[in-house]
């Protein structure tokens, strides 16, 4: 069964990334290092940096800048990636 055409839109808002892709790229937008997103996703933070570069490749960019920037541009941060204070 497939889902609603809304939450695959929301997920994958960039075909070419993964949900796990986007949602790391979201929460990089948000100025949060690897460690922090790792600790909040329960993933290492090795992972992280491997969803990280792969997002980079796959978007032909080049640093973690160029990344928050795209995200920007593309409304990619958002209050409930922002992480808790």
């Amino acid at each position: 069964m497939s889902e609603p055409a809304e939450a695959t839109d929301r997920e994958r808002p960039i075909p070419q990334l993964t949900a796990r892709e986007t949602e790391v790229l979201r929460l990089v937008a948000t100025g949060m290092s690897s460690k922090e997103i790792a600790a909040q996703l329960f993933l290492s933070h090795r992972t992280v940096q491997n969803h990280v570069q792969n997002t980079l490749g796959k978007l032909h960019l080049h640093n973690r800048v160029e990344l928050v920037r795209f995200a920007l541009a593309h409304g990619l941060e958002d209050e409930d990636a922002a992480p808790a204070t």
